[in-house]
């Protein structure tokens, strides 16, 4: 909205440029002088406004501000170098071909605004300020296949913790989607942080949208990655989902794997070796002496849920497990006949399914079609503890807050025309009622089947 306003705004002093050249100022002269007074105010405005302390929009519009900048400078050097030139008169398609010039490049340089938001997260309920700190955990003990150069597989991970931390707190580890980002449920890590729990949120690069690595190095998402994932989601068959998907869940799982394994030892030696490449060292290793790692959940959305709940199977040091609209593509242990075989073993600790109606409503559907029960409702019916929840008229991104961070991007990805606000404080409470109750033994658990 505020990137709309600004190019409002913008539009009116270029016009205003324009009409005053073409009524009362048609000198060249004239002309230049007006062109840098209109420049000097979109830039001392914009500034203005990015440094007030209470609006947090610095990098949206940060590269508005160096157009305007530039065409400032370049305004500025020209009316001195000319200032006592007259030239004659400004011809009209000059001044019109300058002005939609202008009018583009302002465009561009707020495309950032147009599809983000303001969002800052949501209010957290509980007692705790939420701090942020982060890390690069380095495994030397697998090469990174997405590389070339041989070079380790490297796993960022952004830590979420209560400030001023006096106890000992439970630990959730997050995984995010496929072509997502270790933000894509920061509302989430906030309210289980302001309630008393320590979330760490993976990057898992290639298979993220984008990240980086130990060299400060941009790794963005691999395109064969991108093309895998539309190929499944197509007229796909089940012996080449579970081929293309395993290799997925292998990565995350073993990334997943290494920092909590590395967690778990930095803080029983209370010390960060090598693999930590980190600016938070002091801080990281105070957290993690208040890190409970006899008590962890995990939890993720899409790609995210599923290594989740693939993972809670695997380790014997998980207490609960939450997905976000994942297929638990980790239950399915191969394809026989044409048809998915899945874990005949119950599922071991509690698993939370979250979904949305449509597909809810599919699975009879499914079943009918395929002959066999769809893999979440499987798992679901015979884990030893387990709830699912459904969500009506929400898609796949509402589970996420992508659509409060950019609907533009969640719309085009896939988002219901719902109070998001509302939505993502519902999925945020029961998560933490769901944490509360299997990791904290603490309240009752309150989770209806439907909202």
């Amino acid at each position: 909205m505020m990137g709309v306003i600004f190019f409002i705004l913008f539009t009116l002093a270029e016009i205003s440029l324009v009409v005053l050249t073409f009524t009362k100022f048609r000198e060249k002269a004239a002309w230049r002088r007006n062109r840098t007074i209109i420049r000097a105010a979109e830039v001392v405005f914009l500034l203005g406004m990015i440094l007030i302390p209470t609006v947090n929009m610095k990098w949206r519009f940060f590269g508005a501000l160096i157009v305007l900048a530039v065409r400032l400078l370049i305004a500025g050097i020209v009316w001195l170098v000319m200032r006592k030139k007259s030239n004659g008169l400004r011809k009209k398609p000059v001044t019109v071909f300058n002005y939609v010039l202008s009018m583009v490049l302002i465009a561009f340089s707020l495309v950032p605004a147009f599809i983000f938001t303001n969002y800052n997260g949501l209010p957290t309920t509980g007692e705790y300020k939420v701090k942020e700190a982060s890390a690069i955990l380095v495994d030397n003990n697998r090469v990174d296949e997405f590389e070339s150069n041989g070079s380790y597989r490297e796993v960022p991970a952004h830590f979420y913790y209560p400030e001023n931390a006096e106890g000992d707190y439970p630990l959730v580890i997050f995984s995010h989607g496929a072509f997502g980002y270790y933000q894509s449920n920061f509302s989430t890590y906030a309210e289980l942080a302001s309630n008393g729990y320590i979330v760490v949120a993976l990057d898992h690069p290639h298979h993220a949208f984008f990240t980086t690595d130990t060299d400060g190095k941009t790794v963005t998402v691999d395109t064969d990655f991108i093309e895998d994932a539309i190929k499944i989601n197509e007229d796909t068959s089940d012996e080449e989902v579970y081929t293309i998907s395993q290799s997925w869940l292998k990565l995350r799982i073993d990334d997943e794997n290494y920092v909590l394994d590395t967690i778990k030892a930095a803080k029983e030696n209370k010390s960060l070796d090598e693999t930590w490449h980190t600016d938070d060292q002091t801080i990281i290793l105070n957290v993690l002496g208040h890190t409970a790692t006899d008590k962890t959940g995990l939890m993720g959305h899409s790609l995210g849920g599923a290594t989740a709940v693939a993972l809670g199977r695997e380790r014997s040091d998980i207490d609960a497990v939450i997905d976000l609209d994942g297929t638990m593509l980790g239950e399915i242990k191969g394809v026989e006949n044409g048809k998915n075989v899945y874990y005949s073993e119950p599922y071991p600790i509690p698993v939370l399914d979250f979904t949305k109606e449509t597909d809810y409503n599919d699975r009879e559907q499914y079943k009918s079609e395929k002959g066999y029960s769809y893999v979440n409702e499987y798992v679901t019916d015979n884990a030893k503890v387990s709830k699912t929840v459904v969500f009506k008229e929400v898609e796949h991104m509402d589970f996420t807050d992508l659509p409060l961070i950019s609907p533009f991007l969640a719309s085009m990805l896939g988002s219901g025309d719902v109070n998001h606000e509302e939505t993502l404080g519902t999925i945020n409470s029961i998560v933490l009622n769901w944490f509360d109750y299997y990791l904290k033994n603490e309240g009752t658990l309150d989770i209806k089947a439907q909202y």
